[in-house]
């Protein structure tokens, strides 16, 4: 049994985003960087299948040589394998991304064998595109479902039961492996790794591809920062002296029956 995840390098969820002057680019000098939450949950399901069925895991990431730090706490999570698609660190449409991790996939399958599941996020945190996950499934032929909340693999009869959450409950799909499956935030709690993980996770060895795919038809024009959103706090009083402002408030919340 083996697993993929792709994962993306991402600035942090919660930091704050400045963008260049020329705005083509977000200003990483302060930024810290990390994978997306849906990439999280990817990982973790990817190591539990592992333990559960005796397999072995793939991350893999398209981005500049510090990509490298995604992939390694990926491996310090018990993640046995790390793959880099090297770039300059330039932005990628979908398209290309699509097309060279299928052609990374093509050649770590020519080598190993076909991944049973490849396991993407249901979205990225940054661009939010939904779509490298799907190119990459139809390129490859395979069967894909996005939005995941539950992974129940056959491996032995070569099937996969998986749950998307819909309004009022599941749906529910049988699919034949491989398959390339959306991981959506919620699908499992991701561990945090240990110190022993971090350690071996240096030891680590990351295969390094060279990117190479033809451009794709999206081009960026320019990123734009949203207006500052201004918020006003007023003082309602001091000491039990605030209790009828207080009060009046709820009130006209409609909080008070």
């Amino acid at each position: 049994m083996r697993i993929l995840v792709c994962v993306k390098r991402v600035p942090a969820p919660g930091a704050k985003i400045n963008i260049t002057a020329d705005g083509q680019d977000v200003d990483t000098a302060h930024l810290g960087f990390a994978m997306s939450p849906h990439e999280e949950c990817a990982v973790e399901e990817a190591v539990q299948l592992v333990e559960r069925f005796d397999g072995e895991a793939t991350v893999l990431t398209l981005g500049p040589p510090e990509a490298e730090e995604q992939l390694r706490y990926a491996s310090s999570l018990g993640v046995q394998n790390a793959v880099l698609l090297s770039t300059d660190g330039s932005a990628w449409d979908p398209q290309g991304t699509a097309r060279a991790i299928v052609s990374a996939v093509q050649s770590l399958e020519a080598e190993d064998g076909p991944f049973d599941l490849i396991l993407f996020g249901n979205e990225s945190a940054d661009s939010g595109g939904y779509q490298v996950g799907v190119r990459v499934a139809h390129a490859l032929g395979r069967p894909i479902v996005n939005a995941i909340k539950g992974i129940e693999p056959d491996f032995d009869a070569g099937t996969t039961r998986v749950k998307r959450e819909i309004d009022g409950g599941f749906e529910i799909y049988d699919l034949p492996l491989p398959a390339v499956l959306g991981v959506k935030e919620g699908l499992n709690l991701p561990r945090y790794p240990t110190m022993k993980g971090r350690l071996a996770s240096k030891k680590v060895g990351v295969k390094v591809i060279e990117a190479a795919a033809d451009a794709g038809g999206q081009g960026r024009v320019r990123l734009r920062q949203p207006p500052a959103q201004a918020s006003t706090m007023v003082k309602l009083g001091d000491g039990p002296e605030a209790a009828p402002a207080i009060v009046d408030l709820f009130e006209e919340l409609g909080l008070l029956k």
